[in-house]
């Protein structure tokens, strides 16, 4: 039996047919309105939304082969291969028929990050990094009834401190090389987007 990244190869061939494609990932922690401005996003600019979380959640649930390779690792605690991800996200691209993404909480780390650009030969665009304070984001996901139950409140936490710990070096990295739009995600969602919209809009456009 091959491993995770061979059964997944076999279905894409090495990199993205999509000609230059634009990229933007898209970063927050838990609770600062990704999804929300994701969709916003989607439906005013004509981005594919791709979530990383999204796409191995569906090829758990299709039951191929390279799903339940992916299933039995997150079952033992293993930490999916970056290969594995990313040669999923390259196969939606290139079924999307688009060539603007939107990639949603990957990378996670620097690992994840420094993977995409070996196996894709794309950089990102820009990062949209929703920046949004902590009890802000503790008092969203406290009062938002989607009944998970990850969110209660030392979970909460836990999840705010990986982020933080695993994606800062991202964001750092292309702060670096000022590719960060950082968007104060603290507001109402209205306000928010209308910073996100400054951030989509060519440069000529916004001019009166």
């Amino acid at each position: 039996m091959g491993s995770v990244v061979e059964s997944t190869n076999k279905e894409v061939n090495g990199s993205v047919a999509v000609k230059n494609p634009t990229v933007v990932f898209v970063l927050g922690g838990p609770g600062s309105g990704k999804g929300t401005q994701c969709t916003n996003i989607v439906q005013h600019f004509g981005y594919t939304h791709l979530s990383a979380g999204d796409l191995l959640r569906a090829e758990i649930k299709s039951g191929s082969e390279n799903g339940t390779m992916i299933q039995n690792m997150i079952k033992e605690g293993k930490i999916v291969p970056s290969e594995v991800t990313i040669k999923l996200l390259q196969r939606a691209m290139l079924e999307s028929g688009n060539d603007k993404f939107l990639i949603d909480g990957f990378p996670r780390n620097e690992e994840n990050r420094a993977a995409f650009e070996e196996v894709t030969k794309i950089e990102p665009a820009f990062v949209l990094f929703f920046d949004c304070p902590e009890e802000e984001m503790e008092r969203r996901l406290l009062s938002r009834n989607q009944g998970r139950e990850d969110d209660n409140i030392e979970t909460i936490r836990k999840r705010f401190k990986v982020f933080l710990e695993s994606s800062l070096p991202v964001i750092e990295h292309y702060t670096a090389r000022e590719k960060v739009r950082k968007i104060d995600a603290g507001r109402p969602v209205e306000e928010v987007f209308e910073s996100v919209k400054a951030v989509f809009t060519p440069k000529d456009e916004k001019a009166d």
